[in-house]
């Protein structure tokens, strides 16, 4: 059994004890927080300890997946934790990811461990779909939309504003630029053509509607370069038809072929996703096999989902893997 810590335990950790709890050849040892571990009660009773206790725990766990944030959390986490632990983490800041690489990189080589970084949807599945489309249709453009689903940022930021006591931000593409993309016209695409944001904001009692409407629509680098559209509900709307957190969205790649380009060729790569965080926990526990797997065969140092052959992420060998998916 490949044994397994979580080290946080919001919505990701949590998708990642549930995701365990479906594998065969994987067991969790335990939830490690930073909250009062007499606070925490994890669902399906394993026992959670302090963050501290962790480094004493180095022969009872093979791999440690980190369920932090990517702002605040996994850039300091995720590297010092690999001084004790092979690591796995979902961080998704994609201009950071090179920096964040070198770190974890420098940490597991002193080590001697193995971590794997920026595992998930995107950066994650889909990246590895952008590369095979590259790889294939080397004559041809990238597309990829995302949605229609909830932003946890974008909501954040809205709740952020005065006058707000609540609020979900959901991304949409935009459905003609994807028809387009679909038929192979290789429409080029500015970012509002590509999605919309739609806004459901519950304001305080009092709060001034319309301050908050201009507040969102024009908050640079959220709202300001798409059209958004902001509804006014109640709390109770909210929690009745916004609870969940829902995502997915679609990479393309657009291509000819022949000697004069004159076949052409559309790769689409799909995610329909009813919770996001059970998804990317998902994705993290099939990526922690194959870490496993790799660091028992002398392997450490950072890796990406582009550095993991296909046969390490599934629990079957590779006997079974030709016969019956190949």
């Amino acid at each position: 059994m490949i044994r397994i810590g979580i080290a946080g335990y919001g919505n990701l950790g949590r998708g990642v004890e549930s995701a365990l709890s479906h594998t065969e050849d994987m067991e969790l040892v335990g939830v490690f927080t930073r909250r009062s571990p007499d606070s925490v009660k994890a669902k399906t009773g394993v026992p959670v300890y302090s963050m501290e206790q962790a480094k004493s725990m180095t022969d009872k766990i093979d791999v440690m997946i980190l369920c932090g944030g990517s702002a605040n959390d996994l850039p300091k986490q995720t590297a010092e934790l690999a001084q004790y632990f092979n690591v796995i983490d979902s961080f998704d800041t994609h201009a950071k990811i090179p920096e964040h690489f070198a770190d974890v990189d420098a940490a597991c080589k002193k080590s001697g461990h193995l971590g794997m970084i920026s595992v998930g949807w995107d950066p994650g599945m889909f990246s590895l779909n952008r590369l095979y489309g590259q790889a294939i249709l080397p004559n041809g453009k990238d597309y990829t939309f995302w949605g229609k689903g909830v932003s946890q940022g974008h909501s954040d930021a809205i709740r952020r504003i005065p006058g707000v006591q609540d609020a979900r931000q959901y991304t949409i593409p935009v459905e003609s630029a994807l028809e387009s993309v679909r038929r192979g016209e290789n429409p080029e695409l500015t970012t509002r053509e590509k999605h919309t944001r739609e806004c459901f904001v519950v304001a305080k009692e009092g709060a001034d509607k319309a301050a908050i409407e201009k507040a969102i629509v024009t908050m640079p680098n959220y709202f300001s370069d798409y059209d958004t559209t902001v509804h006014f509900i109640s709390q109770e709307e909210l929690d009745r038809d916004h609870s969940g957190i829902p995502h997915g969205g679609m990479v393309f790649r657009t291509g000819v072929t022949g000697l004069n380009g004159e076949n052409k060729h559309v790769i689409e790569y799909k995610l329909t996703l009813d919770s996001n965080p059970e998804f990317t926990s998902s994705v993290l526990v099939a990526f922690a096999r194959a870490a496993y797997r790799m660091h028992s065969e002398g392997q450490v140092g950072c890796k990406t989902v582009f550095d993991v052959a296909p046969a390490y992420l599934h629990p079957e060998s590779g006997e079974a893997l030709r016969a019956k998916l190949l």
